[in-house]
């Protein structure tokens, strides 16, 4: 270990007075002794074109090989390089350290095999630096973007980002891109919040900005995958998945308290009146799209899977259609708790249809169609009060 300062346990950082920056780009690194120096170097050399100041932050988490003495080399070579070592390993851990430690206007971090074409870099951070977004993130999944990576890795990507947006309601298109960047103000708020120390920290911290209701900005990027990448895939997805699994429960039960993250203003909601009325006239639109579709699905299925299809479709949009309309909620915030709600109410709706057509077919085997269509308009009318009582709970804002 050469000169540096110790700022807590485990954490060491050289050239400390070198944070006051308006832009703070962080490399996470861990053994990454062969491509380090090129790699910030190239960066540095781009930063040089820019027209506000940065700092390039080499934060080598447990690294074993030559890493560290690279980027402590590094950090007394080029002025705008900082650099700081913990002795655990972590990106979500490194990524901590080093946004907490830092004073620039905006925080950032990219991989340090730079597969993110630095083009992107400008629109990435301009929103932030102008105030007009919270959080940027590159998106190799957005409209625009181009990508040049193998099948399986693009299939795990999309597959990913598609269990995201089905389970917690993400809006975003890429979670795991590492291009991302965050008003430093804005960080301070919610790394606290963030559990995860190694990949899954990005979905996480992205998750927890959008049902804050804090504004995400996309960048479509051009990107390059690394055929040295050493991720363990398969360790990877077993850990997203418990990562999901456990923000899902936090956000539904009320154990992680976005309170303090949240933009000021109160949320305010339609008069009860307003409220039934535009409900019921969501409430009607989805009951003929259930009805459109159970008829066309029946001609090739079962009516038990025709009811569940029908249903599952129109009630994932029915509840986004009542968080917009009927509740005058336009913000990511709470979207994941709300659509949780809507399920439930999917799952008492599905009793009630199903029950319905079960007690139909116990009493008349060959029912009529349209006997099957009364039934279930029965059964739909009592799911549809019992989802306005719900949704109305769940969604009503509470001081």
């Amino acid at each position: 270990m050469t000169a540096g300062t110790a700022l807590s346990s485990g954490m060491w950082v050289v050239d400390e007075k070198r944070l006051l920056t308006a832009i703070d780009l962080v490399i996470p690194v861990h053994n990454e002794e062969k491509g380090l120096e090129e790699s910030v170097r190239h960066l540095d050399g781009y930063l040089r074109t820019l027209p506000y100041s940065t700092t390039i932050t080499i934060a080598d988490n447990a690294s074993i090989d030559g890493t560290w003495e690279i980027a402590e080399r590094l950090a007394t070579e080029i002025t705008r390089v900082r650099a700081i070592h913990l002795d655990e390993k972590g990106r979500g851990r490194a990524l901590k350290a080093a946004w907490s430690t830092s004073r620039a206007e905006v925080v950032g971090y990219m991989d340090v095999d730079l597969s993110t074409d630095l083009r992107a870099l400008p629109p990435l951070l301009a929103p932030l630096l102008s105030g007009h977004s919270d959080v940027a993130i590159g998106s190799r999944l957005a409209r625009g973007s181009r990508i040049e990576r193998g099948p399986k890795r693009d299939f795990l990507s999309k597959g990913y980002n598609l269990l995201l947006r089905g389970v917690l309601s993400a809006e975003f298109t890429d979670a795991q891109c590492g291009f991302k960047a965050i008003r430093r103000d804005v960080a301070e708020k919610l790394l606290p919040l963030v559990e995860d120390d190694s990949w899954f920290f990005d979905t996480e911290l992205l998750v927890l900005a959008s049902e804050a209701g804090l504004r995400v900005h996309e960048v479509p990027v051009d990107w390059v995958d690394d055929p040295d990448s050493r991720v363990d895939i398969v360790k990877t997805v077993k850990e997203d998945l418990a990562g999901i699994r456990r923000l899902l429960f936090g956000l539904v039960s009320g154990r992680i308290d976005l309170s303090g993250v949240r933009p000021p203003g109160p949320v305010r909601s339609p008069s009860l009146a307003a409220q039934v009325i535009r409900f019921g006239a969501i409430g009607v639109l989805s009951t003929l799209v259930y009805l459109l579709l159970y008829v066309l699905l029946r001609t090739t299925v079962g009516a038990q899977a025709a009811n569940l299809v029908a249903l599952l479709v129109t009630a994932v949009a029915n509840t986004a259609a009542n968080r917009r309309l009927t509740f005058g909620i336009t913000v990511r915030q709470g979207a994941v708790k709300h659509h949780v709600a809507g399920l439930a109410a999917f799952g008492v709706g599905l009793a009630l249809t199903s029950g319905s057509l079960a007690l139909l077919h116990l009493a008349a085997p060959t029912p009529a169609r349209a006997v099957e269509i009364v039934a279930l308009v029965a059964a739909n009318a009592a799911a549809t009060l019992i989802r306005f009582i719900a949704l109305r709970w769940v969604m009503s804002p509470r001081g």
